[in-house]
Formats: C-alpha cells, sequence, structure tokens
C-alpha cells in the first residue's frame, strides 16, 4: 500500500501524526509546504493525502486543486486550525474527502485517516460537495463543525430542510448559508417569521391576495411563495402556524401549486422550503396542535443547532468576533478581552444563546470603560455575584436565565468546572447551583401547566434524559460506551435513549 502524505508547516503536527499512523502499521512521508507536496505528485501519489490550509508559501487548497488535476479520485483530507465556515465551505467545494478543525483528537484523526484509506482503495471519490461562503457562523465546537459539514453535503441538493434549536442560535444564519451554497443561489431568498404575523394577515403573506378579496385588498399583491419563485422560502417559528394555514401549507408542498386568496386560477410554486422552530415539534404533533403529515413533509433533512451552553469552547471566539464587529458598525477602535474575563464568560450558560452574545459585546462596545475588558467591567447581571446567585434570573441584555433548559446546563462541567465553582463556590455541588436548577425546572412546570400542555410528565422526562445524554456524548466526543459508563447506565440503554430521543448526529 502507497504511504499516506503529510502536509504542514508545523514539525509537531507532522510528527504527531506520523508516530500514530505508525502504531497503526501506516507508511507515512511527510512535507514542509505545499511546493515540495506539489512536485513530489509528478513522479509519484500517495494512497491519502492529509494537509493543513494555511502554510507560508502556498495553501492547502491549492494542493488540493493540484491533487484533482493530476490524480482524481485521491482522498484529501484538509486541516485547519481556522474554525469557520469558510474553511469548510472551500474545503469540500475542491472536492475534500473530510474536513479536520484543529485542535483534533488523535484517535479521530487516525480512524478519519483509515476511513479515507478504504476509500481509496475502493477507486471512489466520497465528496464532491460545494458550498459558499457564510463568514459570520464561526465555531470550534465539534456540533458546529457537523453543522458546516451538513451545509457542505447539502451543497447540490433542494431538498426541504427543518432547522431545529433554542431561540437565538442562529437559526435563519443557517437558512441563508443552506440558500447561498444550493443550487438556488442565484434565485431570491424570502423570510417570514409565522409567529410575528396576525393569523387573519398570515394567509395573504403567504400566497398573497387578488383585488377585492377582502376588506381594503384594493390591488393584487403577490404572497411570499410568489415572490421567492426558483429561490428560497424560509419560515421561521413554523410550530405557531395556525393549524388551518398548516392545511394550506402542506397542500403547497404536496401539489406544487397554491391560489391567492380570493383567486380562482392555480399558481405553481418552484420554491425550496426551509423551516426552523425552537419548540418540540413530536409533542406538538402528539397535543394535536400541528398536523403529523406536514410534520413529515417539513421534516426531510433534519438540523439541529446546538445552544450556546453546548459549544462554550466557541464563546471566546465569538466574543472577539462580535466585538470586531460591534467596533466596526460603530466606528471605534475594537475592544479586547482578558483571558480571565473570556473563561468566565465561557463558563455562563447564555439562555438567550449567541444572540444574547452578540447583544453584550455591543454593550462592552459602548459601555465598558477600559480597551481591555475585564471580568469587574461586565454588567452587573453577569457578575459573579450574580451568576452564584440563588436567584439566577437575568443574562446580558436582560434575558431570563431561569428557564429549565439553561439551569439543567448550568449544573454540567464547563472547561473544568461548574457556573458555580467559577464564582468562587467550594468544590462539590453547592446549594446554590441546585437551587438555580430547581429553581429553573418548577417555573417550566408552571408555565406548562398554565398552558395546558399535555404529557407534562413525559416532556420534561424526555427533555432531561436528552439534555444529559448530549452533555455527555459531547464531553467524550461521541463515544457512546464511554458517556454510558460515566452516567452509570448500560450501554444498549443508552444507544436505545439516543434513537428514541432523536440524538443522532
Amino acid at each position: 500500500m502507497k504511504p499516506i502524505w503529510i502536509v504542514d508547516d508545523d514539525q509537531s503536527i507532522r510528527w504527531v501524526l506520523e508516530k500514530a499512523l505508525a502504531r497503526e502499521n501506516f507508511a507515512t512521508r511527510s512535507f514542509a509546504n505545499v511546493r515540495e507536496a506539489s512536485a513530489a505528485l509528478d513522479h509519484e501519489s500517495p494512497q491519502v493525502l492529509v494537509s493543513d490550509i494555511r502554510m507560508p508559501g502556498g495553501s492547502g487548497l491549492e494542493l488540493l486543486q493540484t491533487v484533482r488535476d493530476k490524480v482524481p479520485g485521491l482522498p484529501v483530507i484538509i486541516m485547519t486550525a481556522f474554525s469557520d465556515l469558510d474553511s469548510a465551505v472551500a474545503a469540500f467545494q475542491g472536492g475534500a474527502f473530510e474536513y479536520l478543525a484543529k485542535p483534533f483528537d488523535i484517535d479521530k484523526a487516525v480512524e478519519l485517516i483509515r476511513r479515507a484509506v478504504d476509500e481509496s482503495m475502493r477507486g471512489e471519490q466520497t465528496w464532491d460537495d460545494r458550498v459558499a461562503d457564510a463568514p459570520e457562523m464561526l465555531g470550534q465546537a465539534p456540533a458546529m463543525q457537523d453543522m458546516f459539514r451538513a451545509i457542505g453535503r447539502l451543497s447540490h441538493s433542494a431538498a426541504t430542510v427543518l432547522i431545529t434549536g433554542e431561540s437565538g442560535t442562529g437559526k435563519e444564519l443557517v437558512a441563508r448559508a443552506l440558500h447561498r451554497h444550493s443550487p438556488r443561489a442565484n434565485g431570491p431568498f424570502i423570510a417570514l417569521n409565522t409567529a410575528a404575523i396576525p393569523k387573519d394577515l398570515l394567509e395573504s403573506e403567504l400566497f398573497g391576495h387578488e383585488r377585492g378579496a377582502f376588506t381594503g385588498a384594493q390591488a393584487m399583491r403577490q404572497g411570499r411563495f410568489e415572490q421567492a419563485e426558483n429561490g428560497t422560502l424560509f419560515l421561521d417559528e413554523i410550530g405557531d402556524m395556525p393549524f388551518d394555514l398548516q392545511t394550506r401549507l402542506l397542500r403547497v408542498l404536496s401539489d406544487g401549486q397554491f391560489y391567492r386568496v380570493g383567486g380562482h386560477n392555480p399558481l405553481r410554486a418552484n420554491v425550496r422550503v426551509i423551516a426552523a422552530t425552537h419548540q418540540n415539534l413530536e409533542s406538538r404533533v402528539r397535543q394535536g396542535l400541528f398536523r403529523e403529515d406536514l410534520y413529515h413533509r417539513l421534516n426531510v433533512i433534519r438540523l439541529r443547532l446546538p445552544a450556546l451552553r453546548e459549544r462554550s469552547e466557541d464563546i471566546p471566539l465569538l466574543t472577539r468576533h462580535f466585538l470586531q464587529k460591534s467596533a466596526r458598525d460603530l466606528g471605534v477602535e475594537p475592544k479586547r478581552v482578558s483571558e480571565e474575563a473570556l473563561a468566565y464568560l465561557a463558563s455562563l450558560p447564555f439562555p438567550g444563546n449567541v444572540r444574547q452574545l452578540e447583544n453584550l459585546a455591543n454593550w462592552l462596545t459602548v459601555m465598558a470603560p477600559a480597551q481591555t475588558i475585564e471580568i469587574k467591567d461586565l454588567p452587573p447581571d453577569l457578575g459573579p455575584a450574580q451568576a452564584g446567585a440563588t436567584d439566577l434570573t437575568t443574562g446580558g441584555g436582560g434575558s431570563p436565565i431561569g428557564s429549565a433548559d439553561a439551569s439543567l446546563a448550568a449544573t454540567a462541567p464547563i472547561n473544568g468546572g461548574s457556573v458555580a465553582a467559577h464564582a468562587g463556590m467550594p468544590g462539590g455541588l453547592p446549594v446554590a447551583t441546585v437551587s438555580a436548577w430547581e429553581g429553573g425546572l418548577r417555573t417550566e412546570v408552571a408555565r406548562l401547566l398554565r398552558e395546558n400542555s399535555a404529557d407534562v410528565m413525559d416532556e420534561l422526562a424526555r427533555r432531561f434524559e436528552a439534555a444529559v445524554i448530549r452533555e455527555a456524548l459531547d464531553f467524550t466526543r461521541g463515544r457512546k460506551v464511554e458517556a454510558a459508563e460515566r452516567l452509570g447506565i448500560g450501554r444498549n440503554t443508552i444507544t436505545r435513549k439516543i434513537q428514541e430521543l432523536n440524538l443522532e448526529p
């Protein structure tokens, strides 16, 4: 078998990969730059090529193009320490086999190379996916890297996509990225928040109306479906759509045509629909609030956007990004954040998710007194005294922190300690943290009871199990057996729960 080629200007990366692959009986050959590797391709070729992106004297993406020209079908794994959507998009656009974000788990890297070797021996090119640019999406966390890969894999598809995730996680950003990197990229992207429009106006907003269709309809008006012709229609908060309009939407998705309000002539709908919701649609289907047939029509491809507390390692990266963006918008010098303040921010649950963090960055740009932000410069409701208090009620920008989901995550280990531990509390599970968890849970129970929700116990139990198992899988980087052992449950139990709770990546 041919050797594995490693191209990276970092000698330590080359050394680590060489040693790890040698233990697996793989021969290797290393190059410190793109020029040497390109020259070697004129005389021989590897079984698999593993390359960094940014190196002095040449880019790994340029090498990827050279490989495509000289050795079509050779699997190329792209590595990068710059974990943004740009890198993932460019790698998949160039035909990379896979994308590996630094720092990486060496066992995961070796397993990925082994898969590429198997693919090479089958003589097939696995990836030829293409997505385009969305630089506002950043993330080093495994869940975000999975999201970037999903966007890349969907780039040739016009399939209906359902995006789920809590409010403020950036679902519309994902929808826009899916559109920009799809065959419909040259068409319009039309967004509609179905929860923000009164029920009696929503039908007209979606489908348009004829002149005289109702009082005040003095002229014909196109709806969002017509405006999105040959493009993408993004329906945000689809879980709040009135039941009777769900029937009309289902008919459009199934028949491909619709009528304006007051119209008699059918219109064709050449539109890709991307829907999003922060709600549990399966639960709403069980409660009779959402049509099951519409749910299955929308749930063709499902992408779950992680909450910010599930990707706390991204908080420093996002904080710097938003501070730069805020300073650019205001025309001022961007502020810096001390390592202590970044570590403290990474320990917070941020129930308002990325939107709350962006609002915090705007606040700091305007209100922080010094150029370097310390913990004492944070808003009073985010200070250590408040974060460790029993009544954990508010976050940056006034966002409530007392939800059950936020409280569940607040007790999970983050960067080696709990939220309370970062606030200076002693080891173990402090009484204040438990109180915040229980208080948040009781608040959520009261809300569900006020709304006359069905199956409250079942719904909360599912959310509790999902949060615990998801955190355990994130902690073990997806290793189910280790996660089961740490949780004290059987491996068959965790496998069954992952399937029941739709936690598969």
